[in-house]
């Protein structure tokens, strides 16, 4: 099995009970889609996480931001990026930590393909945003209804099956164009060999389909399964409202999960 997560955005609370979640499964490989920062209050804690157990990790457009410079940003998330990437020139870790996170978010790829054969998948591309603009595109499930060419170019571009993130919004997107939501698809999507798919794996750290609970997929033999797992949100909203530079909001929205 593979576990596959994206969209953390510095919530330790989310992702410790995530990582809980894959240990009790006995899931040994695990995929990030990135924005492992970006948001929340926790990015050092994420990172060293993420350093620690991921196999593969591509770069997610707030880590690009963090790391390089935010554009195109609204003004909270602009505010999130300059505090995130103070709290990591200025944690109270060793100087040698502090760098290998650096050098950890500057080495990250665009994109990349991971060798599913065992799984009965092949290569699976992963990208945060689309197969198209790795980093930044977003795909919306309303792109099948008013930007149906937008989708069919997007699946020109894969052999078989991506997966992304970047929207926060778990579901499977295919060539039709079509998109099913985790419950119209009870759970999980069984792999057709003839057809391709898209799979956005939604979000640990700020999920925005009005389900709070941090999210992320499994990935079995022909099967990708969606799966929600509770956690302290009190814990993360409080710590944004203690740090001035963070909106309010980014804590609030946790509790809907919008």
């Amino acid at each position: 099995m593979i576990a596959i997560i994206s969209d953390i955005h510095s919530n330790t609370a989310a992702l410790t009970a995530v990582f809980d979640d894959i240990t009790k499964r006995e899931v040994e490989r695990v995929i990030c889609l990135g924005d492992i920062v970006g948001y929340g209050p926790d990015p050092c804690g994420c990172i060293d996480m993420v350093m620690e157990r991921c196999c593969t990790t591509v770069l997610g457009n707030h880590d690009c931001a963090v790391t390089y410079e935010p554009s195109n940003f609204n003004v909270g998330a602009e505010s999130a990026c300059y505090w995130t990437r103070s709290a990591l020139e200025n944690s109270e870790d060793s100087d040698e930590q502090r760098a290998a996170r650096w050098e950890f978010l500057g080495n990250l790829p665009v994109k990349a393909t991971y060798d599913a054969s065992d799984l009965d998948l092949g290569n699976i591309a992963l990208v945060h945003g689309s197969p198209r603009r790795p980093i930044n595109e977003y795909i919306f499930p309303d792109a099948i209804y008013n930007n149906p060419n937008k989708i069919r170019g997007l699946f020109d571009r894969i052999e078989k099956i991506c997966f992304v993130g970047h929207t926060h919004v778990p579901g499977v997107f295919l060539d039709t164009p079509d998109f099913y939501s985790p419950d119209e698809l009870e759970w999980a999507f069984e792999v057709d060999p003839k057809r391709k798919a898209i799979i956005n794996v939604g979000s640990v750290g700020q999920p925005r389909d009005s389900d709070p609970r941090a999210g992320y997929v499994l990935v079995e033999s022909g099967v990708i399964r969606f799966i929600r797992v509770p956690y302290n949100i009190d814990e993360t909203v409080q710590k944004v409202q203690a740090i001035s530079d963070l909106d309010d909001y980014l804590g609030a929205r946790l509790i809907k999960g919008r």
